[in-house]
């Protein structure tokens, strides 16, 4: 049977723009925010919890988009929860959270609801790819789950790589995607903060490294904001401490061996204690600036 029919918790930043391209790719989508306003733009109505409990029983899926374990397990276990959900139902798992949330998770839904299917499923791409309906989507289930939610996954993503079957394993996938892109991001910023130090012009140096052997996806992204007055903001610093945190703790978990991730996630963690948390993530280099007497 084909999925028509999905809600989905969390409008925020990536969670608005993934949602409205499932509406608009043909499916009938119930937008279930904590901030009413944002949920009533979302449905163009206000939709009460008597309604929203009637909408999740015509639902063949849950995905759920916000910002941690804590926020994920409020969305499943409080008021309008997944026993609401018609039976048979996909429960999509796609914030960032640790691997271990995401295995537990998985097991406190199978308790309430075993008819339910999990997938762990989160994703890469940021805002931008979210738009474009081309994230990367890092995805851990059964293969039968897999399959209900496949036509879904085409609308949000250019590319779905199966982690395993196992929940928990899609979320090691992105800590690891994780762990490069916040090193690539300090090794950004530091490098163009001693090119700063060294007198040397920062477009000049940009345009050189980004064609160089020594360039990197996040220096062709971030570089460019690294080096101009802070404008748009994509990703802020606070979204890479917690990622970061996510990184080492699943590495401490795994008694693996990452000081290059504790290095940088100690820089964000500082930029982040000087109540720079909420700027762009590739304003990290004002840490350098400072720490290099340029500020």
């Amino acid at each position: 049977m084909v999925m028509q029919t999905i809600a989905f918790a969390g409008l925020g930043a990536m969670g608005w723009p993934m949602a409205t391209r499932l509406k608009e790719g043909g499916f009938q989508v119930l937008g279930m925010d904590a901030v009413e306003s944002t949920e009533t733009a979302f449905n163009d109505q206000v939709i009460s919890p008597e309604q929203k409990q009637r909408g999740l029983t015509r639902c063949e899926a849950l995905f759920i988009m916000v910002v941690n374990a804590d926020q994920v397990r409020s969305v499943l276990f409080g008021t309008n929860s997944i026993e609401s959900l018609r039976q048979g139902a996909c429960v999509v798992q796609m914030s960032t959270i640790a691997p271990g949330d995401a295995a537990a998770i998985s097991q406190e839904v199978a308790a309430i609801r075993p008819d339910l299917y999990f997938i762990d499923a989160p994703v890469s791409g940021g805002v931008v790819g979210a738009e474009a309906g081309e994230l990367t989507i890092m995805a851990a289930g059964t293969q039968d789950a897999l399959s209900k939610c496949r036509q879904a996954f085409e609308v949000l993503s250019k590319v779905v790589f199966e982690a395993g079957e196992r929940p928990g394993q899609g979320a090691a996938m992105k800590a690891v995607n994780q762990l490069l892109c916040g090193v690539h991001i300090a090794a950004a910023a530091e490098a163009l903060a001693l090119a700063e130090k060294s007198g040397i012009n920062a477009s000049t140096i940009l345009t050189l490294l980004q064609g160089s052997s020594a360039s990197s996806w996040m220096l062709k992204d971030r570089g460019p904001r690294m080096i101009a007055e802070p404008s748009d903001i994509t990703s802020v610093v606070d979204i890479f401490c917690k990622d970061m945190g996510i990184v080492c703790d699943s590495a401490k978990a795994s008694k693996a061996f990452t000081p290059l991730a504790e290095t940088a996630r100690q820089l964000f963690v500082a930029s982040a204690e000087r109540g720079e948390g909420k700027l762009d993530d590739s304003q990290l280099i004002r840490t350098y600036r400072l720490l290099n007497g340029t500020a």
